[in-house]
């Protein structure tokens, strides 16, 4: 099981820190976390990812945003910066036993999404 946290509204330009943490799940450090997020009325897309040896992919946010894990704590954390309205989204975290990848579909466990919304 996946759980996020740390979602909220902010203002442009700020920052928020999610965390998804695994319970459960004696074998995290050999998962492939990944962040998605869905805006509304738009389809889910891959934000960031980080495999089993720290390895991180980014997708929908190249620049702002930054992934990192801690196995000691089960915890995948998103660091967003300089955050933008068209960030607005419910984030949702998924995790696979394989390497990180773009598409939604193969990833097997998924947490039940956190709003975040970027407004001034």
């Amino acid at each position: 099981q996946l759980v996020e946290s740390g979602g909220g509204l902010v203002q442009p330009g700020e920052s928020l820190k999610l965390s998804c943490t695994a319970s459960g799940a004696g074998t995290f450090r050999f998962w492939s976390i990944a962040w998605f997020r869905q805006a509304p009325g738009k389809q889910r897309e891959a934000v960031s990812c980080i495999n089993s040896v720290d390895s991180a992919s980014h997708y929908a946010v190249k620049d702002r945003f930054t992934i990192s894990r801690d196995n000691a704590q089960n915890t995948v954390y998103l660091q967003m910066d300089n955050l933008k309205p068209e960030d607005t989204a419910v984030y949702y975290c998924a995790g696979r036993e394989w390497g990180c990848v773009e598409s939604s579909d193969v990833f097997s466990t998924w947490g039940q999404g956190i709003q975040v919304i970027v407004s001034s």
